[in-house]
């Protein structure tokens, strides 16, 4: 197989600009990956294969009249198949859904579509972006590692990311389906402040919860995509109207001088020893760099912790409650039980769990006025297997404690960065997580392409 696909997206995209690589031999170089892998792996849902070679013809002749649009022009992208799209249907991981079309582009397409990334497939998610995948669709493989999950939900756009299928691509995360996928997959994932990217288009899992944001092997790869993304969007009226910097600019600041929060007993309490040596590792590697740490308290969690559930229940009953065209019978039983228990929620447990989620994130916020940055794990446990993730996932106890270090941030609506760190000594991918006060997405990019280059791992899966 072509080596075109190592190069990265931005890369690869300088040197489109440069007549140095045209986009269709990457485009083709990137879909002879997908015929080769794809049945080993099941990342995609689609695969636009026709749409691609089409939109990379264009963007060579744009490219040839000296119009660039942007980093990306020209370089293979992917989206969660929840992401609406006029030219192929959108399942949402529902295989009742497998034909549906919604006739227009969600916003993020738009967006990628008119930067010149060439949109080259839609990525296999679970069942309406919850836990589990669909049991009639077949679950995306992790490339490191056959018998390792590889996240909710975003596990296909985890995969194609890994695998170099694309580029960089699409994932949401509600309570963890961005940052589950980069560390089980040994890739980039930025969760960006709740509104930076528009949701319209966008199948809902909780409208109060969902995140969208970009997986790459590389960040600047994944900065470069929410660079597109991100912004304001009169069709989402929560999405935010700040302007969007340039994340693969820096301003030559660097990280001298910013304060990297930490709260050792928080972060390393019940926490996989291997994970709690990488967090140490990337305070050294940031303070290298010049950062000053900082000794801190994480504002009381629980109650924000606990508000997740009722929320994401509740708001998930109201979406499939106004579905159009969804069949009781297409949903599997795990998802039918998820609506059930939507449904016990009653409106004093919402108002209970919402008061929580303010009380947090205004604590959270009062914490980052006196930091830039704070590193945490991902989960504390070791990437289970898939077999093991099963197991849990009907456990309550379990649950909570697989997601505790992600769903929190979906609640306040906190921007986190989730970098790789390597394999345990058992093979499983290690990650943190650099979390930042509200719009600080650059600071984050900023200090993951510092832990990228100090830190130097630079394996791909064994494909």
């Amino acid at each position: 197989m072509s080596e075109l696909t190592e190069i990265g997206g931005v890369a690869a995209g300088r040197l489109i600009a440069q007549g140095r690589l045209s986009p269709v031999e990457l485009t083709s170089a990137y879909l002879a990956r997908i015929e080769a892998l794809e049945p080993k792996l099941h990342a995609f849902a689609h695969v636009m294969a026709d749409q691609a070679m089409a939109q990379a013809r264009t963007c060579e002749a744009e490219i040839a009249a000296g119009l660039r649009k942007g980093p990306l022009h020209g370089v293979p992208v992917a989206v969660k198949d929840l992401c609406e799209t006029a030219d192929a249907p959108t399942a949402a991981g529902f295989p009742m859904f497998a034909d549906r079309r919604a006739g227009h582009d969600a916003t993020v397409v738009e967006r990628i579509r008119a930067s010149g990334a060439v949109l080259i497939g839609k990525t296999q998610l679970s069942e309406g972006a919850l836990a589990i995948h669909h049991p009639d669709v077949t679950l995306p493989v992790n490339p490191w590692r056959a018998d390792l999950w590889t996240g909710s939900s975003s596990s296909g756009s985890g995969v194609a990311a890994a695998a170099e299928l694309c580029a960089a691509a699409i994932g949401s995360d509600t309570g963890g389906s961005i940052r589950f996928p980069a560390i089980c997959n040994a890739v980039v994932g930025i969760k960006p402040t709740w509104g930076r990217v528009s949701r319209h288009g966008v199948f809902p899992l909780s409208w109060t919860l969902d995140h969208v944001g970009p997986l790459a092997r590389r960040v600047e790869d994944a900065a470069a995509l929410l660079g597109i993304v991100a912004g304001r969007d009169e069709r989402d009226p929560t999405s935010l109207a700040a302007p969007v910097p340039d994340y693969l600019d820096d301003g030559g600041t660097g990280l001298a001088g910013l304060r990297l929060g930490f709260d050792e007993s928080y972060a390393t309490d019940g926490v996989l020893p291997e994970t709690a040596a990488i967090l140490k590792r990337a305070i050294e590697v940031l303070g290298g760099r010049g950062t000053v740490l900082k000794a801190v308290t994480m504002p009381q969690s629980d109650a924000a912790q606990r508000a997740w559930t009722p929320i994401c229940l509740s708001e998930a009953l109201c979406v499939h409650q106004d579905l159009k065209g969804a069949d009781p019978a297409g949903y599997s039983d795990s998802f039918k039980q998820f609506l059930a228990a939507g449904a016990a929620v009653s409106g004093a447990e919402y108002a209970r769990a919402n008061l929580a989620r303010r009380q947090f994130a205004g604590n959270l916020d009062a914490l980052f006025e006196t930091i830039d940055l704070m590193v945490v794990p991902v989960t504390p446990n070791p990437v289970p297997t898939v077999d093991e993730f099963h197991r849990i996932c009907p456990d309550p106890e379990g649950l909570e404690r697989l997601i505790r270090f992600t769903c929190i941030y979906d609640v306040s609506g906190h921007p986190t960065i989730t970098l790789p760190a390597g394999l345990s000594s058992a093979g499983e991918p290690l990650a943190f997580q650099l979390v930042g006060p509200r719009l600080s997405e650059h600071l984050l990019i900023r200090a993951g392409l510092a832990w990228q280059a100090d830190f130097g791992w630079r394996a791909r899966p064994p494909l």
